[in-house]
């Protein structure tokens, strides 16, 4: 299914001990329906306000499930290139690519790490560059995130997605998922049946207070997203770095980037969005 492997592998940096995002995204990916796709397509839609999709390329950092592409792709994209470091998750994109039925040229699939710089100037320059909950996966963030700016085109668009930095607790998490990689197989098992509960109880009776219905949350959220494998992820997902949204929106800003829309994890763990736009050439 690999349709082609890019990048020196001598050139990685990659830790040694890390969490196998792609066999996760394979178990996501047969669960996937339409609301899932619909769901990412609408969380999409935040990074392509302004773009035409019909004369613009987009670039998948990480693409995991490759659901993001494939969003990409039927929004009508030119051009579309995915990429990962994980075989099995660019496995995991070439079947979403085939569900698609996408066999032209228009959606591309790699393999290929973001901390690669030679790799990454093949890649070119895009419209919009998407790497949601990735760079600070890589173990080198803040290089990913040079890297991933660097593929943006003028008056282009970074939609990118970084852990909170949460302080002693961001250390904490560290701590769960270090272990985690480097345990046993039925440790591994024990510590995500604690956390499946330990969410599932605290998100169910969270939802139960807000009005919600609690089991909407186990069959997909609002960017296509499903409870189960997200507990996995969440809890291994090592390498694991955390910023601060004005740090990332200080060092974006010194490359030429200016903040046109966020969603701010506040004071609970995950994730902060941002999309960047990159200045006009003559800027």
């Amino acid at each position: 299914m690999r349709e082609k492997c890019c990048g020196k592998a001598g050139e990685q940096t990659m830790s040694e001990q890390r969490f196998a995002f792609g066999k996760n995204w394979k178990r996501y990916l047969t669960g996937v329906g339409r609301d899932e796709i619909d769901a990412a397509k609408r969380s999409l839609s935040a990074a392509i306000q302004n773009i035409q999709p019909g004369q613009a390329t987009f670039l998948d950092i990480g693409s995991g499930s490759g659901l993001f592409s494939r969003a990409a792709y039927e929004f009508g994209f030119c051009r579309v290139a995915s990429f990962d470091y994980d075989l099995d998750s660019v496995e995991a994109t070439v079947a979403m690519k085939q569900m698609a039925g996408a066999t032209d040229t228009r959606w591309s699939v790699l393999q290929g790490s973001v901390l690669d710089t030679g790799f990454m100037q093949t890649l070119g320059l895009h419209d919009v560059v998407y790497s949601w909950g990735v760079l600070h996966h890589t173990g080198s963030m803040w290089h990913a995130l040079d890297n991933a700016a660097r593929a943006v085109k003028p008056n282009g668009r970074l939609f990118i997605a970084l852990y909170n930095d949460q302080g002693w607790i961001s250390k904490y998490w560290h701590a769960i998922k270090r272990t985690y990689v480097s345990a046993p197989g039925f440790i591994r098992l024990l510590m995500l049946l604690v956390f499946w509960i330990y969410f599932g109880v605290g998100l169910f009776v969270a939802d139960l207070l807000r009005l919600r219905n609690p089991l909407k949350r186990h069959t997909g959220d609002a960017r296509g997203m499903k409870f189960f494998t997200d507990v996995i992820d969440w809890v291994g997902g090592y390498p694991f770095e955390v910023a601060t949204p004005g740090r990332v929106e200080e060092y974006l800003r010194g490359q030429g980037f200016t903040l046109t829309w966020q969603r701010l994890a506040g004071r609970r763990h995950g994730c902060n969005e941002f999309v960047f736009r990159r200045a006009e050439a003559h800027d």
